[in-house]
Parts: C-alpha cells; structure tokens; sequence
C-alpha cells in the first residue's frame, strides 16, 4: 500500500509578494555574483592582513549568511513570507556592518583606511537592494546611506575623502532604483489584479444578461401584450409589466458603462438612466459625466425622491422628465412633470408641519454637494395643470 503524502495545503502568494518575486530572485542573483567577486578579492588581499585565519573565517561566515539569506528571500510560497523577508533584511543589514567593522580586527590601519573593507562594497549593495525591494525608494535611500556610513567609518574617512569616495553616491543610487523599480512593479501588478477582476466581471455581467433577456424579459413582454388584450383589471398588471421590462432593458444596456474603474469618479449618467420607466423619460449628454462617487449617489437619490414624489402627488397618468446637462463647471440636472403641480407656499407648509422628505431627501442632499435645489413653477389657482419643475444646480470644480 502506497503511503499517504501530504503536503499541507498551498500558500497562496500576498498581490504584493508576487508582484517583486522577479527583483527578489533577481536580487539573490546578484547576491551570489557579490559573493563570487568578494571571494576573489579575499585571494588578493589576504596577504596584506595582519590576521589572516581570522579573515577567512568571516569570509566564510558570508558566504554562509549568503546562502541562507538567499535561500530564504528568494521563497514567497511560504507561510509569514513578509515577516521571514523582514527579518532576514535586518539580519542582512547587520551582518553587513559587523563584517564591516571586523576589517579592523584583520587589518591594519594604513591598509583599511586606503583599501575596501573585508565584506566588498559590491557585496554590501545587497543589504541595501533587499531593503528597496521590502520598503521602496525611501528604504533603499536609508540603506543606502547607513552602510555607507558604516564603511566611511570602519574605513577613517570622514573628512575631505569622503567626496572623493564613490561609496555613497553608489550605495544611494542603488537604493532609489531599485525602490522605485519595485514600487512600478506593485502599481503593475495591481492594474492587472484589477483587469481580471473587470474582465469576470463583465463575463459574469453578460451570462446574467443573456438568461434575464431569455426568461424573465420574454415573460413580462407576454404579460403585457396579453394584458393589453385582455383588458379590464388586468390592464394595470399589463402597465406594471411594460414599466419592469424598460428598467431591466435600460439596466442590461448600460452594464457595459457601469464597470467600476476603481478611480475617484464615476459616470452619473447610468445612475440616472437606471430610473427610466414607461413614464419617466431621462435624457443624458452623450460623453461620460464623470464625478466623485459620494456625488453621483446623492444626486442619483435626489432625483430618485423627486420622481417618488411625481408618483404619489402627480397622479397615475403623469409623465415625469429628467434633463441631465454638463457645463464643465457645474451640473445642471432638472426633473420635470406633467402633473398638477406643487401649490405655491406648499413646500414651506409641510416644513413647518414637520414633514422633512422634500427638505432631506431633495434640498438637503444638493446642499451638501453645495449646490442649489430650486423648485421653478409651483401651480397658481388659474392654472393647475401646468406640472411642477426641480431645478438642480451642482458645482463640479471640486472633482476636476
């Protein structure tokens, strides 16, 4: 019987530790070219050392911190990798300095004041580049300066050397590179996280599309056109069919506009369009509206109140009309009824009585944007049938 192995369940990598995994394995690369070049220079240096066993036994404590650190850096299908990769830089780091500082235990003063430190400058860039890759620019540009400080100061070179020293402009160099290279490398791996996610999305989108427009809409349709025919009581149940199939045939067209981009804006035009019904007509610019999000819903929900108030005040049969026009430096969005009209003084009577829908749902939230909500005509005793008109006026230079 063949034993049973298990292997415990997959990790699967964090969005930001696939995105550097290239610079990580990248960096371990470089690491081991480090490693091959600082050996090389112990061979030709070891002769001038006042101690040479002890010079190759550090020399062998880097190659094995070398192969551990890259060993375990280059991995992110681990559990805690960016705890593991947090220590492991650290310990980079200070396996760098010690090493720096040994090369007075080895060396004499008029060798290590004018020769590289035991641990090559080369082979110090790696603390530094694993630092970028972790925290970006401004890690590698800290790095970048403190193992230089270390080598200036292992080396006694504080002074007019220091700007004939190419050890910091190089060490800092790095640093900012590869940050920046890893930042670029996040940004990319978010827009393609993002991408697929439209893409499924969109996919998904159209796979309900389709089985709406195959069941739910070829059944309201019959129920229309047999209500209709029929008559009677269930010419209402044909009129509340009709108006479910416009809003799910406005819904299903403007799916492929409504994507979320995961920017700061959004288009307002599928927010009003969504409310078209048999009775309600909206009529919108034929270029993107785009807004802030917070925007788009309370003026979507003005409108949206000011059409419930066309259904219960304006009677059955009224028709209600929303105009959405972009000026470039406001918004102009106006909702128009056929109605009756609202009596003038009426508004301020329901205040005054404590009814609050028309001042919350409708001036309130336009007065939060710090736009205006006007109402134009209000109906005058001569001439009740004249309908009623919210004009709403909505800065945009806040968005832009």
């Amino acid at each position: 019987m063949t034993p049973r192995t298990d292997t415990g369940p997959e990790v699967e990598p964090d969005p930001d530790d696939a995105a550097t995994a290239p610079l990580w394995r990248a960096a371990q690369a470089f690491r081991l070219v480090t490693l091959i070049y600082a050996i090389g220079q112990q061979f030709a240096s070891v002769s001038h050392y006042s101690d040479q066993r002890l010079s190759w036994v550090l020399i062998a404590l880097m190659a094995v911190w070398s192969g551990v650190s890259a060993l375990l850096l280059s991995q992110w299908r681990i559990r805690d990798a960016k705890r593991v990769r947090i220590a492991v830089v650290l310990g980079d780091h200070l396996v760098v300095v010690l090493l720096v500082f040994a090369t007075r235990l080895v060396a004499e003063y008029d060798w290590y004041h004018g020769h590289q430190t035991l641990p090559t400058t080369l082979w110090a860039a790696n603390a530094v580049m694993s630092a970028a890759i972790l925290w970006g620019p401004f890690g590698g540009i800290s790095s970048g300066f403190l193992i230089a400080a270390a080598i200036l100061t292992a080396r006694s070179q504080w002074g007019f050397d220091i700007w004939r020293d190419a050890t910091a402009p190089v060490l800092v160099s790095v640093g900012l590179a590869i940050g920046l290279a890893a930042n670029t490398a996040r940004r990319a791996q978010e827009q393609l996280q993002r991408a697929v996610r439209l893409t499924a999305a969109a996919k998904e989108r159209e796979r309900l599309a389709r089985e709406v427009h195959d069941g739910v809409l070829q059944v309201l349709s019959y129920i229309k056109r047999r209500g209709a025919e029929i008559g009677g009581p269930t010419a209402e149940l044909a009129q509340r069919a009709g108006e479910q199939e416009v809003a799910l045939r406005v819904l299903i067209s403007e799916q492929g506009d409504r994507s979320d981009h995961g920017g700061v804006d959004i288009d307002l035009r599928p927010l009003l369009t969504a409310q078209s019904t048999p009775a309600v007509f909206v009529s919108t610019p034929g270029e993107p509206v785009p807004i802030g999000r917070f925007e788009a819903r309370e003026i979507s929900a003005a409108v949206a109140a000011a059409l419930a108030n066309v259904v219960q005040h304006a009677g059955p049969g009224a028709k209600a009309y929303v105009l959405l026009e972009d000026t470039g430096g406001e918004l102009i969005i106006s909702v128009r009824d056929d109605g009756p009209g609202i009596p003038a003084g009426r508004l301020a009577e329901a205040e005054e009585q404590g009814r609050m829908g028309v001042s919350r749902s409708i001036i309130g939230r336009i007065a939060a944007l710090d736009g205006t909500a006007q109402l134009l005509f209000e109906a005058h005793a001569e001439a009740e049938d004249d309908g009623a008109e919210w004009e709403f006026r909505v800065p945009r230079k806040q968005w832009r």
